[in-house]
Order: C-alpha cells, then sequence, then structure tokens
C-alpha cells in the first residue's frame, strides 16, 4: 500500500495520478487528507481514504496502518516556519511506530552555503526533516525540489500583459524553475521504481533563467515588449502597499526575490530528465502555454 499525504493538494493529487498513470490499481493507493468531503473524487476513483492532521499524533497512526510505501508531501503551514519542522517530524514518528518501510519526502532545493540566504529559516526546516528522516532507520528517498514554474505569473503580477512591465528585486539573479507536474511525476516514479532508497535526489530544470529572460519570454507570447524592472526591495514593497497587496505576501515575495537575486536557487541537474525520460518543460515552454494569445501564430 502506498500512501500520499497532502492528497486533495495540488502536489498530491498529481503525484496519486501518475501513480495510476504508472499502473498502480487505486485499491493500492491510500490518500491521507484532513477531511473526507474534500476527497470524494479519490474515493470515486477506488482510492482508499484516511483522514488525519500532521498536528495530529494519534490520527497518523491510526493513518498509516498496513502502509508500506509513504510520500511525506511537505506542509504549507503559513504560520512560523518552525511548525513544519514539527509536522513533519510527527508524520515521520508516527509512521516508524505503525511500521511503515519506506518514506519518500518532498524537501526543497539547496546549495550548500543556504545559510546566508533569504530563505534560510524556510531552508532549515527541510535540513532538520531530512536529518531527522535520516536518523529514523526508515529506508528513505529526499526529492529536493526546484522551485515551481508555476510561480512566475505569480511574480510577475497579474496586470503583466496591460502594463508591459515586472516589477520584482530578484536583480540579475537565476533559478531553476521547474513544473510541479512533473515533480508529481518523478515522485510516482521513485515510488514504483527500484534503486532509490537511501538517495537525495535534486530535482532541477536543466536551465536556470532570470527575469530579464522571463520578461522576454512574455513579451513574446503577448507581441508587445514587457519589461522586467528590478527595484530596491525598500521601494518595492512600498509599491505593493501602494496597490494594496496584503503585508503578508509582500514580505513572501521579497524573500522570494532575494533569494533568487542570490542565486540561492541556481541549481541545475539532470535527474529529473531521467526521471522523466524526456527533456523537462522549459520556461520559454511554460510562459507560452499560459501567455499565448488565442488564435496567434509565432
Amino acid at each position: 500500500m502506498i500512501l500520499v499525504t497532502g492528497a486533495t493538494g495540488q502536489f498530491g493529487s498529481k503525484t496519486i495520478n501518475h501513480l495510476i498513470n504508472k499502473g498502480v490499481r487505486p485499491s493500492e493507493i491510500s490518500a491521507l487528507v484532513r477531511n473526507a468531503a474534500t476527497a470524494q473524487n479519490l474515493r470515486s476513483r477506488g482510492v482508499e481514504i484516511k483522514v488525519g492532521d500532521y498536528k495530529d499524533y494519534d490520527s497518523l497512526v491510526k493513518a498509516f496502518q498496513g502502509v508500506e510505501k509513504l510520500l511525506l508531501v511537505s506542509s504549507n503551514d503559513r504560520e512560523a516556519v518552525e511548525n513544519r519542522t514539527v509536522q513533519h517530524i510527527n508524520v515521520i514518528k508516527a509512521a516508524k511506530e505503525a511500521k511503515v518501510k519506506y518514506i519518500v519526502y518532498t524537501s526543497f532545493v539547496r546549495k550548500t552555503n543556504f545559510k546566508n540566504s533569504s530563505i534560510a529559516a524556510f531552508q532549515n526546516s527541510h535540513v532538520e526533516t531530512e536529518a531527522y528522516l535520516i536518523d529514523s532507520g526508515i529506508d528513505y528517498t529526499i526529492l529536493q525540489n526546484g522551485i515551481y514554474l508555476e510561480m512566475i505569473p505569480v511574480f510577475a503580477g497579474e496586470k503583466v500583459a496591460e502594463t508591459g512591465t515586472i516589477l520584482f528585486p530578484a536583480k540579475e539573479g537565476k533559478a531553476s524553475y521547474v513544473l510541479r507536474e512533473e515533480l508529481a511525476e518523478a515522485a510516482a516514479h521513485v515510488l514504483t521504481s527500484e534503486g532509490h532508497k537511501e538517495q537525495i535526489y535534486s530535482l532541477t530544470n536543466s536551465a536556470s533563467v532570470s527575469f530579464f529572460e522571463i520578461a522576454q519570454a512574455i513579451g513574446d507570447q503577448l507581441g508587445k515588449d514587457v519589461k522586467y524592472q528590478s527595484l530596491e526591495a525598500d521601494v518595492f514593497e512600498s509599491k505593493m502597499k501602494q496597490i494594496g497587496v496584503p503585508d503578508l505576501y509582500i514580505g513572501l515575495f521579497t524573500m522570494w526575490a532575494t533569494a533568487q537575486a542570490q542565486g540561492t536557487m541556481e541549481v541545475v541537474n539532470d535527474t529529473l530528465e531521467g526521471f522523466l525520460g524526456r527533456k523537462p518543460t522549459t520556461m520559454p515552454q511554460f510562459i507560452a502555454q499560459v501567455y499565448s494569445l488565442p488564435g496567434r501564430t509565432l
């Protein structure tokens, strides 16, 4: 039995789809959800629904009974980053008590000097989780996933087509953006094939890109000039406040932009390509899917 946590979320649900596409019978898949009512689609496909919460240890032990392989999708708790570490450790402890044999953990790509990065606290949560998992005695695979391509439209802003401008304080920094769908496919590959135990994989794209390149790609699709302006962080934050962006999101945008400026996510690796058996979706290909104009031929 394979159990997927966060099963109604974007990553978990996509992984379940890929498991089924790879020939795993739905009856051999369990989905961990906090609310069974949100998982009717999975239930209708024959997937077993287990109710549990990363914060509720007893619910996890109960949900993990009879599970051989577990995909631990990292927490997206929006409160203190430290909460995520506690929740991940809860899952690993519960898995050990329930005698789960193998855990695949979705971590995040990092460089050795991550402690100097603006996302150091976020990274440290993964570092601590990885260390606990490695020391747990359970067979494991760690997937250090790259930043999602799907974040580019969020960072570029919903009015980029109207304004022709991207404001984002990432300077000339580059990041290796990768499609979440393909990372989920890679997770399904690891869960259904051999030779991955006690491995740590960096899953990124075959090239890192800057927002200058992103602006060019968006402009090519829109048929107009799109300019990228890297403002100083305080000026960027002030402009975001002026247009009514909530403080929480302003802080997150600044944090991730600074991380890109620092080169924290500029990691290129071909492991994902090997798992997929094809080249990962590139930034220009993704931009073409998102921003192309109906009826326009390039």
